[in-house]
């Protein structure tokens, strides 16, 4: 099935000009960063782009066809030039109060694209208006919102800004961060993981902002959980049922299996990663922690603690958790760490370990290669 651009063309191929219509040459000025953006996500990535656009009143007096044409034929041909190639373009000819069917964010026009051929769940509508992101929301895609705080077109959605944010899969004004939100795939998944012993829940968002929703019933391992979401930039919710009961050993192991294996399945194949990444200061206590998502196994520990618990939480479970993250993952984990405040060191660990993940898998849009010479990770 083909994945889709459906791009708007005012104020978003184009800049907007104050009275709102393009019928002079003089009024056409390009959105900056399009044909260089515009032509890397055409060669490189595999969508369809369609062009879809409101021309109000296209053909009567108020806006006439001789003027509108030859704009937009050059536009076209502009592009053409650079090796952007529109598949097919949808006019709507409209006005806003005529309600017609085809008008966006209706889906009139585009009736076609819901067949068999086409994975509109993975494909987009850009554009400059609510318009276009509630056309996301009809056609079941999801939207790329060019906010430059012009407002335009608010009258004509039946829905809020609010109410439509779950169809906004990014808002920006730039054509550069248009082609990174395309190129880089969102980098998230979830696993659960059920045995005698546990009940385990995880979904975890590479690319995210720190959020995190844990509850393994140890107070103190959530606080140490929460350290890689917040200190990593990534979204994590966990929740586990354990056998708390008997010890909290299958809690901590199991959930360290689960989230390591999470890690490798979101990680994908790779491409453009850092791969290594981390020394930490906290206080009295210095932590080094440094990964390699390079495919094979392997710890080594080098921190020592004298309590035998801090919260409720095992000290001896500290190495079981990074080993058993290691196995899951199928990554390289050396954890150093020295200090007199129990607490701050095992904190120090963990905060040191969540930006070593950060930078390992941080990816370079313009550098999306293997780092390995081995050909494989």
């Amino acid at each position: 099935m083909k994945n889709v651009l459906f791009i708007d063309r005012d104020g978003t191929l184009i800049k907007e000009p104050e009275d709102n219509q393009i019928d002079a040459f003089e009024k056409l000025e390009f959105y900056p960063e399009v044909f260089t953006y515009l032509k890397k996500i055409a060669t490189e990535l595999d969508y369809e782009l369609v062009l879809v656009t409101n021309q109000d009143g296209l053909g009567t007096v108020s806006h006439p066809e001789e003027h509108f044409w030859p704009v937009h034929n050059f536009m076209i041909k502009c592009f053409e030039n650079e090796g952007i190639v529109f598949a097919d373009e949808h006019i709507d000819r409209t006005f806003a109060d005529d309600n017609a069917p085809t008008r966006k964010p209706r889906t009139g026009l585009l009736t076609s694209y819901f067949s068999d051929d086409y994975d509109l769940k993975n494909s987009f509508v850009v554009g400059d208006r609510l318009t276009d992101v509630e056309l996301a929301k009809n056609l079941g895609a999801k939207g790329i919102y060019i906010n430059d705080q012009t407002f335009l077109g608010t009258n004509e959605v039946s829905n809020t800004k609010e109410a439509l944010a779950p169809y906004i899969g990014l808002e920006t004004n730039s054509w550069s961060e248009i082609y990174e939100f395309l190129k880089l795939s969102n980098r998230s998944g979830n696993i659960s993981r059920k045995t005698n012993e546990t009940d385990i829940s995880i979904a975890l968002n590479l690319d995210g902002t720190g959020k995190s929703n844990i509850d393994t019933g140890l107070a103190f391992f959530d606080h140490m959980l929460d350290q890689i979401a917040r200190h990593g930039q990534m979204d994590l919710d966990i929740k586990v049922s354990g056998d708390l009961e008997v010890d909290e050993h299958h809690t901590i192991e199991d959930t360290a299996i689960a989230l390591g294996a999470l890690f490798n399945k979101t990680l994908g194949n790779k491409l453009g990663i850092e791969r290594y990444g981390f020394c930490l200061p906290m206080d009295d206590c210095l932590a080094q922690v440094a990964i390699d998502f390079g495919g094979r196994n392997w710890l080594v520990w080098e921190a020592e603690f004298k309590r035998e618990y801090i919260g409720k939480m095992p000290t001896e479970m500290f190495m079981h958790f990074f080993k058993s993250f290691t196995d899951g993952a199928k990554c390289n984990l050396n954890i150093q760490a020295n200090g007199t405040n129990e607490h701050h060191k095992i904190e120090a660990i963990f905060k040191a370990f969540a930006k070593s993940i950060k930078m390992a898998v941080k990816r370079d849009v313009h550098k999306m290669i293997l780092p390995s010479t081995k050909g494989m990770l």
